[in-house]
């Protein structure tokens, strides 16, 4: 089969059906690992948070700390091989990279960290090693494919990473835009496709499997848009963005303190035995947190309980991602979503505003809290949507998730994933680029006025290392250029002397730039021409000589976006 140049083929979309197969297995499996360690540890296969309860609370701590020395064994050795090899792990850096492949040691290292960390109760998601495992099987895939098929491997990883989310998540959209606003920077429907086949297969195999209910009980309720529902809305988008911000700023702080303890399995043990002494007031703040929200929206937690939980959850997410237990930030960024969601709408309600079922605005905040952590607003919106298959929360979705959103990214805080950061960057340099004047990428350039000798324009030449010299008045208007190659071809056919005027040889029809232009209209400027330096005149009517534009500096700022 001929390969397209396209990314969008029928040969893309036919391997999307097996690799989506494929990951909603991996990510089975995966849940079968850790339901199996519950049962080894605690005896039952109930959440973590039920589940320590077999253990007398004496021996929290200490099991979650055991957990994260394990996990820190795991993860040290990985990082070894990744910092012998200069390999990048991540699924999302070997799709934004277009790498050839997701490495398998170190992937399953740390998925074996990662299971460490959440099987003894890290305060950490378990959708990141589980949509890794899935990318590292779609690169297997890929590598056993045909070259035939001109598929890049990068782009399998692609298509596994969007159907194991899927399959954790029953969100087969969301998980695809995910994909493509983190990874990709942009939601190509070229790129999309194959992303959302590969996501709805896995849902697919899912719901053959038997697991066919919304992820979250609330697709019989029904929000009702008003004043009072709006003002709590926009209220909850604001808050769940400082609260995103600062989750962002705290993990962050929680990093470099825990960067201190240089060994991964002392490290990680502290992480998790600090995360066990907050265990200790609630066992709710254990594990993602997914049972937590079923029973926020079941209405089970009164305000003080809410609040709580939502300090002691906040702490407990930064202590485990601070200390680098292996797991993802989806399900705990939601379980504070939640938490804060329910709470403001219950102060709301308290303070008699009509908002009606105020446990709808849990998944009001669970979108704007992911949203803001990882500044991928669409995905979020249509994740809690999908999760809860409840439509008439779309508007209120769509104003919390982008006003969060749009709080953090003012208050310039980066995201969670730092492949977002590179697009950010990205897209700024390109504003920056289309939005700037040659003004200001102007140089001195050499200047001698008509009247001067050709041997000056020699001796300029030689000390500025430039081909062409311009040629202006007294008052400084632009007159035009004399050519050192034209200068030494005159003098060695005796046609002028080194004393001659450079008048004598002067080009009055040289391609000029005027400072109020654009980057891009300079940019123009010189595909028409094979020049490495263009003058630059302050505008058509005085051409006033400013100094000059190089073709380097257009380069070097072109670099930062493309």
């Amino acid at each position: 089969m001929k390969g397209s140049k396209h990314a969008l083929n029928w040969t893309t979309l036919l391997v999307a059906i097996p690799v989506g197969l494929a990951a909603s297995l991996v990510t089975l499996a995966f849940r079968g690992i850790i339901e199996l360690i519950n049962r080894l540890l605690f005896g039952s296969s109930n959440e973590i948070t039920v589940a320590m309860h077999a253990w007398p609370w004496i021996f929290w701590p200490l099991l979650v700390g055991a957990g994260g020395v394990l996990a820190g064994f795991f993860l040290r050795y990985a990082v070894s091989i990744e910092q012998q090899q200069t390999v990048k792990t991540d699924y999302l850096e070997v799709i934004n990279a277009r790498l050839d492949a997701v490495p398998t040691r170190t992937s399953l290292f740390r998925a074996l960290s990662s299971i460490a960390s959440i099987g003894s109760g890290a305060s950490i998601g378990k959708e990141g090693p589980m949509v890794q495992l899935s990318a590292l099987c779609g690169s297997v895939l890929g590598r056993w494919m045909p070259a035939s098929l001109n598929l890049k491997n990068s782009d399998v990883v692609a298509m596994a990473a969007a159907a194991g989310l899927s399959s954790v998540y029953h969100a087969p959209l969301a998980s695809a835009i995910f994909v493509a606003e983190i990874a990709f920077g942009i939601s190509a429907l070229q790129r999309l496709i194959p992303l959302v086949i590969a996501s709805s297969v896995a849902v697919m195999t899912m719901w053959s499997l038997g697991f066919r209910n919304a992820l979250y009980p609330l697709a019989d309720a029904s929000f009702q848009m008003d004043v009072s529902s709006l003002v709590v809305t926009v209220a909850i988008g604001l808050i769940a963005g400082l609260a995103g911000w600062l989750l962002i700023k705290l993990i962050a702080r929680s990093k470099a303190l825990f960067s201190h303890i240089r060994s991964l399995p002392l490290r990680l043990g502290a992480g998790g035995l600090a995360v066990g002494v907050l265990a200790l007031i609630s066992t709710d703040i254990l594990g993602n947190g997914y049972e937590v929200i079923v029973k926020i929206m079941a209405g089970d937690y009164l305000l003080p309980g809410l609040l709580l939980l939502l300090v002691l959850k906040t702490l407990a997410t930064t202590l485990s991602v601070g200390s680098n237990a292996v797991g993802g930030l989806f399900t705990p960024s939601l379980l504070i979503g939640a938490l804060l969601g329910v709470a403001l709408a219950t102060l709301g309600a308290a303070l008699h505003l009509p908002l009606g079922n105020v446990l709808l605005y849990a998944a009001i905040g669970m979108a704007a809290v992911l949203a803001a952590v990882s500044q991928a607003p669409l995905m979020a919106i249509l994740m809690v949507l999908e999760m809860t298959l409840n439509s008439t929360l779309l508007f209120p979705v769509m104003i919390a998730a982008v006003l969060a959103s749009m709080v953090v990214y003012r208050l310039q805080s980066a995201s969670t994933y730092p492949v977002v950061g590179n697009h950010f960057n990205r897209s700024e340099a390109k504003y920056d680029f289309d939005n700037m004047r040659v003004a200001e990428l102007i140089i001195p350039g050499a200047a001698l006025q008509p009247q001067e000798s050709v041997g000056q324009a020699l001796a300029v030449s030689s000390l500025k290392r430039e081909r062409y010299v311009y040629v202006i008045n007294a008052a400084g208007t632009f007159l035009g250029v004399v050519s050192i190659h034209d200068i030494a071809r005159k003098v060695l056919a005796q046609e002028i002397t080194l004393n001659s005027p450079v008048a004598t040889v002067m080009d009055d029809n040289f391609p000029v730039v005027y400072q109020n232009q654009s980057m891009r209209e300079g940019w123009e400027a010189f595909a028409r021409v094979t020049l490495e330096r263009l003058p630059v005149l302050n505008n058509p009517q005085e051409k006033r000589f400013l100094g000059a534009l190089t073709k380097t500096s257009l380069i070097q700022k072109a670099q930062e976006f493309l």
